[in-house]
């Protein structure tokens, strides 16, 4: 039985702009890990859990972005004999890592707001709010540094709408200590901590699902097998297509492996041209495994 096979790898070079690029984001970096300092110090000075909530969730920020650029790094080695299709995929594992983190540092924080509730501590709403208001300048500086790159990476993209967010946060934080100074609403502060520990949890929980079944090489949301089916049986000297496996390579790329039988005495070689040429149009499948065969094989095989 002819056995064909499409490879399609990307090798991503670095150009002085991705070079100039990637150390702003290193800079932001560092501006949220100094940050997240000076906001757990406040804090605990402060007596805001709000504050440190938001320091929690820029440390994770930091922490996922370099996670990501690490991940990017190695994703851009070229195949080879152990990872005959490259490294794409340690950008997904990072993402499964810092999603995980999330959940963790969102479930620490519901239960510190909750505890903060029963065993209320008094909060210096002045303190609260230079600490944020800090925080949200340099929020809005690492979103400005992630921005360009998001429009071209998942994972950059997450990282800039956790920047968006962390600003949201000191907003909200700013709102609290407020609060505290104008009508003394020491609770608000728990409150906030709540409300940051919820979308923490929501966004992690909302996102970890899709990661773990790029990771399982599940099918593409955006594809539906019975339709490639069906599209691939429509074309001329096809008679059955079975045995057929689609899942993601990596966030951008899908591979598709099937059997495919022969209706009529054809040439092979055109038709496997037709099959990935309408593959990759019609459904961006890049990387195709096609076994032709005469007759229809044992389902078992």
């Amino acid at each position: 039985m002819p056995h064909s096979h499409s490879h399609s790898h990307h090798h991503h070079t670095h150009d002085g702009a991705a070079e100039v690029s990637d150390r702003r984001l290193w800079w932001a970096i560092l501006a949220n890990l100094l940050l997240t300092l000076a906001q757990i110090i406040g804090g605990l000075v402060s007596g805001s859990l709000s504050l440190i909530a938001d320091a929690l969730h820029n440390f994770s920020d930091a922490a996922s972005l370099a996670i990501a650029l690490v991940a990017i790094r190695i994703g851009q080695k070229p195949p080879d004999k152990l990872k005959t299709f490259g490294y794409k995929r340690a950008e997904v594992i990072a993402a499964l890592i810092n999603l995980t983190t999330l959940i963790l540092v969102g479930l620490y924080l519901f239960y510190e707001a909750v505890w903060r509730f029963i065993v209320p501590e008094p909060v210096a709403g002045g303190t609260v709010m230079l600490i944020a208001g800090i925080a949200l300048v340099i929020d809005v500086f690492t979103a400005m540094m992630t921005y360009a790159r998001s429009k071209t990476s998942m994972n950059l993209k997450a990282a800039f709408l956790h920047n968006v967010t962390d600003a949201m946060a000191s907003a909200g934080v700013i709102l609290t200590g407020a609060c505290i100074l104008l009508y003394g609403w020491v609770w608000m502060d728990a409150v906030m901590t709540l409300i940051i520990s919820g979308y923490v949890l929501w966004h992690s929980l909302s996102d970890i699902p899709k990661v773990i079944h790029l990771l399982m090489d599940g099918t593409p949301e955006h594809i539906n097998i019975d339709d490639v089916t069906a599209a691939m049986e429509a074309l001329d000297g096809v008679a059955n297509v079975h045995h057929v496996h689609i899942w993601y390579l990596d966030e951008q790329r899908s591979a598709l492996e099937s059997h495919v039988v022969l209706s009529e005495t054809i040439e092979i070689d055109g038709l496997k041209v037709r099959l990935k040429k309408m593959l990759r149009e019609d459904f961006g499948i890049e990387h195709a495994t096609l076994e032709f065969e005469q007759t229809r094989c044992d389902p078992l095989s």
